[in-house]
């Protein structure tokens, strides 16, 4: 079935039978019954490496097969192959294989031009999202729909935009606090917990009603895919989202390690284990750990590591060995890799208050609001912190059921 903002589905009629996985993309769903969707249509094509079907292929390979009238490709933060470092500019070039062209969202352009849009009938988006309000691809989501709606301006009508879903690879659990929108921004963009619980597609129709946007929306759904199961468990490709991504321990992390982003310390970048660890060189980990240990985490255990940072795209510690905690999920119901973050910031902050090396204003964009960082600064127990986000949750979990779709 396909969903569109204002409620309208198209079918998802054929049995799980006949796919290769029980589980499937939007993709699939797309290319088994929902074909009326861009069939004799120009296409556009917003996606990166992971835009993958069940069986491992690539979109641009699956949709030319198919008859589609593909004719431009549009990519997000780390390029189409997803091999950029993480904010780094990404000029537009010519896809080798097929000699279409690719327009960055991420490099001179957020959002698709007039120009690039000259000739498309239809605007598709497979991304892949990380489950972390961090990530940016619901920003170039974003940026897509409005430039479509722009188009009503040249052409008399907006430009549809279709989001083939996928799954969130972290599940549905919502935890951290809930953005204050006054610190919107491209790592942050709506009012929803760090691990915010949704897929891209719901997240998309969120955008449209939180951002009043005047978007031609239709969601392509996932299908088989409920919210209490994790990527691995689904018997899909793996693709790593962008560089840093590798693995699912480090998805599980990532929305709690994000926030050590905006410190002195590394998260691993360059490492061979980036967002499964955290370090400095003048962390005493023995320390840290011994709080650590002392707080009764669930679901979480940590120990201590050397690492030695190669060309780590943050700058921080490159060729230099450093001191560290890795951490390993032992229970995913259990683990809150949110409260996991402040618990481990406030103990660093505590032992190394002259050097734990805040960075305001990228911390409070990470962390949706300063509270945080002023409240580790002034030396507030990780449960005072997290002490409202309950009600907070409680109150987004309210505000998200009408989008969503699982």
């Amino acid at each position: 079935m396909v969903l569109g903002l204002a409620g309208s589905l198209a079918g998802c009629d054929a049995g799980l039978g006949a796919y290769p996985s029980p589980v499937l993309p939007g993709i699939e769903v797309l290319l088994a019954d929902s074909m009326h969707l861009v069939a004799n249509r120009r296409m556009g094509l917003v996606t990166n490496q992971a835009g993958v079907g069940a069986d491992g292929v690539h979109d641009v390979e699956r949709l030319r097969a198919a008859g589609v009238d593909l004719v431009a490709l549009f990519s997000p933060e780390h390029g189409f192959r997803g091999a950029a470092p993480p904010g780094a500019e990404v000029a537009h070039t010519v896809d080798s294989a097929t000699g279409l062209p690719i327009y960055s969202l991420y490099g001179e352009t957020s959002a698709p031009t007039s120009a690039m849009l000259e000739g498309i009938d239809v605007l598709v988006v497979d991304l892949q999202d990380a489950g972390a309000r961090y990530y940016t691809y619901l920003w170039t989501t974003v940026e897509v729909m409005r430039a479509a709606a722009r188009e009503r301006d040249i052409r008399g009508s907006t430009l549809p935009v279709l989001v083939l879903d996928r799954p969130n690879p972290i599940g549905g659990l919502m935890q951290g606090n809930v953005l204050d929108t006054a610190y919107a921004s491209p790592v942050g963009l709506l009012a929803v917990p760090m691990r915010h619980g949704l897929t891209l597609g719901e997240l998309s129709r969120l955008a449209v009603r939180d951002l009043d946007l005047e978007a031609d929306l239709t969601v392509v759904p996932l299908q088989g895919w409920s919210r209490a199961r994790y990527f691995d468990e689904l018997g899909l490709p793996f693709t790593r989202p962008s560089p840093n991504l590798q693995t699912m321990e480090s998805l599980l992390h990532y929305p709690g390690l994000c926030l050590f982003e905006g410190t002195a310390l590394s998260v691993g970048r360059g490492s061979n284990a980036p967002f499964e660890q955290i370090g400095a060189p003048w962390l005493d980990t023995a320390a840290v750990l011994a709080g650590f240990e002392q707080a009764g985490l669930e679901g979480v255990t940590a120990r201590p590591v050397r690492f030695r940072p190669d060309n780590p795209g943050d700058g921080k510690y490159p060729d230099t060995t450093i001191a560290g905690l890795r951490l390993q999920v032992t229970d995913r119901a259990a683990y809150d890799p949110v409260g996991t973050a402040v618990t481990l910031l406030a103990i660093i902050a505590r032992r190394h208050p002259d050097v734990i090396g805040w960075s305001p204003a990228h911390f409070d964009r990470l962390a949706g609001g300063a509270t945080v960082r002023t409240s580790l600064m002034e030396g507030r127990t990780p449960a005072e912190i997290m002490r409202d986000w309950p009600a907070a949750l409680a109150r987004f979990r309210d505000r998200a059921g009408p989008v969503i779709l699982y």
